[in-house]
């Protein structure tokens, strides 16, 4: 394989650069489209990219440095050497760090975040290793086989030998990865826990793969690679995280559990209060047209002593019209009653 693609001019375009950078930019856009489904803000996506990615290609480069420590103090010219010698362990763990401070400055929440950015980690790995491949890092054992793959032109791997392509295989691993942790957050079966699950798939299968490694810059911890040694730690760490967070989340519901009977109790007491309120407003209505009916009854009562007093003085007034002629009729009767006798 060649790790210089193609130049245009004085640029020259290596293979494994390309494909981390076309890694970071399917993380982002991964990310991000994860976040709107989990009805995230995806605007502090890129925040935490940055973040990520800076602190986690330094925490690669020193994890390097450390496991190639002897060297170093041999010749410490090597310190310079910015450009090649990384170590995924070193970026994951100290990107993962540097977000998680970030979300407790911004206040966001971070596990929410990191199970969109797992699955994204998974698919910039994916990417990565074809970079390793085009490279010639990261190579397999001496292996003679249908798949095994012979560099011609690697500054890195042994040319013209036979060897296992770790770096295929463990890019379609990182690609499945990506599939099942994309898959598992969707189905909401380990929300917010992603991030512990991601820890312990990765650490299983980086375990794995290390037996079939043949670069010998890795390092070693007594039988073990160095990456293998830190592997049996973050799979430990991700196992606890994981029983953690699910011990926490099933105390949650049963104290929302707790609360339920209070709220229905609040509920149930509520509706004789809206009764009560709907009695008030009923004798008010009531009391309000008694009021009407004891004005409009008082209105009649007022007009019909009116016309009493109306009739009154009309008789009165007739009976003052009558009384002359009575007094005439008497007058006459008399005079009458006189000439008989």
């Amino acid at each position: 394989m060649h790790n210089e693609l193609f130049s245009i001019g004085p640029v020259t375009v290596y293979g494994y650069g390309l494909m981390i950078a076309i890694g970071v930019l399917a993380a982002y856009f991964a990310a991000s489209l994860l976040a709107k489904k989990q009805s995230l803000d995806p605007d502090p996506v890129f925040s935490l990219l940055l973040v990520g990615v800076g602190f986690g290609i330094l925490g690669a480069k020193l994890l390097y440095y450390i496991t190639i420590f002897d060297e170093i103090l041999a010749n410490p010219k090597l310190l310079l050497d910015v450009g090649d010698g990384f170590v995924v362990y070193g970026g994951v763990i100290l990107g993962i760090a540097a977000a998680y401070l970030y979300c407790r400055i911004k206040k966001l929440p971070f596990l929410s975040y990191l199970d969109c950015a797992a699955p994204a980690i998974a698919l910039a790995q994916g990417f990565g290793r074809i970079g390793c491949f085009l490279a010639g890092c990261c190579y397999g054992i001496p292996f003679d086989s249908p798949i095994s793959v012979t560099f011609q032109h690697s500054d890195f791997a042994p040319n013209g030998i036979p060897l296992f392509p770790t770096q295929l295989v463990s890019s379609g691993l990182n690609f499945l990865h990506f599939l099942l942790l994309t898959l598992l957050l969707r189905s909401g079966k380990l929300k917010n826990r992603i991030g512990p699950a991601y820890l312990i798939f990765y650490s299983v299968g980086r375990f794995g793969i290390e037996f079939l490694r043949g670069d010998l810059e890795r390092g070693k911890v007594g039988a073990l690679s160095t990456s293998q040694f830190i592997s049996l730690f973050v799979a430990a760490a991700g196992i606890a995280l994981l029983v953690l967070l699910t011990v926490k989340q099933k105390r949650t519901p049963a104290v929302a559990g707790e609360a339920l009977p209070d709220a229905e109790n609040s509920g149930k007491k509520e509706k004789p209060d809206t009764e009560g309120k709907k009695k008030a407003d009923r004798s008010g209505t009531e009391k309000e047209k008694e009021a009407e009916d004891s004005e409009s009854g008082e209105k009649e009562k007022l007009k019909a002593a009116e016309t009493g007093d109306m009739s009154k003085t009309e008789n009165s007034a007739c009976a003052e019209k009558t009384t002359p002629e009575s007094d005439a009729a008497q007058e006459t009767g008399n005079h009458e009653t006189g000439g008989e006798k």
